[in-house]
């Protein structure tokens, strides 16, 4: 599980408490929301930069496939 996933199952899990304990929710509801900033604050793990008509890392240039090229393919962006 990625950190943002981990931070958000702890606010999950205070939420849950809260619920349980009607004595401690203000502060347990409270803490809940510390954790989901957190998990909003972390960088994501798993994105992926998509940079449209830029090459990999580490290529000079795009190449082009040749149906692309004869005009036998409409330009379409896929991330």
């Amino acid at each position: 599980m990625d950190t943002a996933g981990r931070l958000r199952a702890m606010a999950s899990l205070c939420r849950q408490t809260a619920a349980h304990h009607p004595d401690r929710s203000w502060k347990l509801l409270a803490e809940a929301e510390y954790w989901e900033h957190l998990a909003n604050d972390t960088p994501l793990d798993d994105f992926e930069l998509c940079q449209v008509g830029s090459p990999p890392h580490g290529e000079r240039s795009v190449t082009q496939p040749a149906a692309a090229i004869a005009g036998g393919v409409q330009d379409k962006i896929v991330c």
